[in-house]
């Protein structure tokens, strides 16, 4: 059975708790990517994903100025490296998640999305 670890992205795309939904955008398109992480150092708060990016322009004209702590999804749930491909996979089905950070020891050390797990 295959491991979280062999399948998870550890180059990380971060903005901080300070940045707006623009900035985050701006990184998501740059490196084509479906979501970043909040990060404060090291401490992860939150996750803003392409889903969140729609909620708030639905919402608010104005929103690519807006904090991102205010659209993003605060305390994010987290898997280890070491979980089973599928467990990770049924814990994303079962939330309607698209991506999970990837935590060991308390840091965070990996992303892993759906594409992952997929196998493609």
């Amino acid at each position: 059975m295959a491991k979280v670890r062999e399948v998870m992205k550890t180059n990380l795309h971060t903005v901080g708790p300070e940045d707006t939904v623009g900035e985050a955008v701006a990184v998501m398109a740059q490196h084509r990517i479906g979501s970043v992480l909040v990060m404060e150092s090291e401490r992860l708060l939150g996750i803003f994903t392409e889903r969140d990016t729609v909620r708030a322009l639905s919402q608010a004209h104005d929103a690519a100025r807006h904090e991102i702590t205010s659209w993003m999804t605060h305390g994010p749930r987290t898997v280890g490296p070491d979980v089973d491909t599928d467990e990770a996979l049924h814990t994303m089905l079962d939330n309607g998640f698209r991506h999970l950070p990837v935590v060991e020891n308390g840091k965070v050390v990996g992303m892993v999305s759906m594409r992952d797990l997929a196998g493609g």
